[in-house]
């Protein structure tokens, strides 16, 4: 029964990436209604991280950037089910990129590691850089618990030839040999285990950062990057990206020096454009250790 509910589930979101882009945009407006102004959902997590992020805002302030993150939430998951039968051109239009900054990597050959966070619509990223770079695109995520779910969703991600690598694997996997140059991508602002994370200062916060990101840096020692992801304001569906070098040598830099980095070009996206991030994610749910280990610190600069 669970199974015969699941595949009819995901037989409507097929036809739901079928709609029109308009008629897309009219259930979400319908679904943000429903899951935020009826059921409320997160509503007190999302609250609560807008209010300790920006304590120097009003709360009508606060309010207005909520409300815009609902239909950005709301949007970016019927933008991802569009992914199911959107087209090469159709996908290629809606990405602004310049890729010239790529271009001199891929001429030397060199593998590339991307960190990035929750802005924007992700997934659409994903298989924009599929289709439009040279580069092999490999990226790290979480597998779903239902497989058939997990099937559905991979197709969409694989569709213009991006390889997917469980989270669980994505040391070995960086260090696999590929045919051609690879960009290998980590989403790197979730919440780690308190213990084993790099810990800062972001959004006005003490936060944890997973170290992986720089301990695959570190041992592929290739050029790191920054991605960011910027909504156009006018039109839905429609996002730039670019990329910003943190180093070019990761063996060099001082300990966490690639993770700090990251979390300040991140945190200054955020400022930009507040309600692009994923405020419904309990980003915030542990509190630092009172004794931290010198690998989960800030390292002074090398002489």
């Amino acid at each position: 029964m669970k199974k015969l509910s699941t595949r009819l589930l995901l037989f409507i979101l097929t036809a739901i990436s079928k709609l029109s882009w308009k008629s897309l945009y009219r259930l979400s407006d319908f679904f943000r209604f429903l899951i935020f102004d009826i059921a409320h959902y997160r509503r007190n997590v999302i609250l609560d991280n807008l209010h300790n992020s920006f304590p120097d805002q009003d709360e009508e302030t606060i309010k207005s950037i909520a409300k815009k993150y609902y239909r950005n939430f709301t949007d970016i998951i019927f933008e991802t089910i569009k992914l199911r039968s959107i087209s090469k051109t159709d996908l290629l239009r809606r990405i602004e990129f310049d890729t010239s900054f790529l271009d001199h990597y891929y001429e030397q050959k060199k593998n590339i590691v991307v960190v990035a966070g929750h802005l924007g619509n992700w997934e659409m990223l994903n298989l924009f850089a599929s289709a439009k770079l040279s580069y092999q695109i490999v990226v790290v995520y979480h597998e779903l618990a239902n497989n058939t779910f997990e099937d559905w969703f991979k197709k969409v991600r694989t569709q213009f030839g991006t390889e997917m690598v469980p989270m669980k694997d994505a040391f070995v996997k960086a260090l696999t040999p590929r045919d051609k140059p690879f960009i290998y991508i980590l989403i790197n602002d979730q919440s780690p285990v308190p213990e084993k994370a790099y810990w800062t200062r972001f959004l006005n916060q003490e936060t944890g950062v997973f170290r992986g990101v720089e301990l695959i840096a570190r041992r592929l020692n290739a050029p790191v990057l920054y991605m960011g992801t910027l909504r156009d304001e006018w039109k839905r569906g429609f996002y730039k990206f670019y990329f910003e070098l943190i180093t070019e040598s990761p063996k060099d830099e001082p300990n966490n020096r690639i993770l700090e980095s990251q979390i300040n070009f991140l945190e200054k996206d955020i400022l930009k454009q507040p309600d692009n991030w994923l405020w419904s994610h309990r980003r915030w749910k542990h509190n630092r250790p009172e004794n931290l280990q010198p690998s989960q610190l800030l390292e002074e600069n090398k002489k």
